[in-house]
């Protein structure tokens, strides 16, 4: 079982920037993957970026060249770095981890942290 507490969601106006930071219960080194997803009203949830156990990333086109994620192992966590932020980004952001698991995977998902764009 794992516990992410999320933080650094928060109202900021178009332009803006914001941290956000997922930290895991435990060792995060044996993660296959962390990311953030986002879910907008009426919106699927949607992923937004993701890093490997290896460092590689994928961030969303909508997003590329504004957000940036990074992971740190020795401290069990994940942030996603946004900035020249638009109101097209207000959604609650879900930070997400993918274990090796018998057979497969398993998802754990945290709380959510709203991020508001507006002016």
């Amino acid at each position: 079982q794992v516990q992410l507490v999320e933080s650094g969601g928060g109202l900021v106006q178009p332009g803006g920037s914001l941290r956000l930071s997922c930290t895991a219960s435990r060792s995060s080194r044996s993660f296959q993957s962390m990311g953030w997803y986002r879910q907008a009203p009426g919106k699927q949830r949607e992923l937004v970026a993701d890093i490997t156990s290896g460092g590689s990333t994928n961030v969303v086109d909508s997003v590329k060249g504004r957000f940036t994620i990074s992971r740190d192992n020795s401290l069990n966590a994940v942030y996603l770095q946004m900035n020249s932020l638009t109101p097209e980004d207000t959604a609650v952001y879900y930070c997400n981890v993918v274990l090796p698991f018998i057979g497969g995977t398993v998802t754990y998902w945290g709380q959510g942290t709203q991020v508001t764009v507006s002016s």
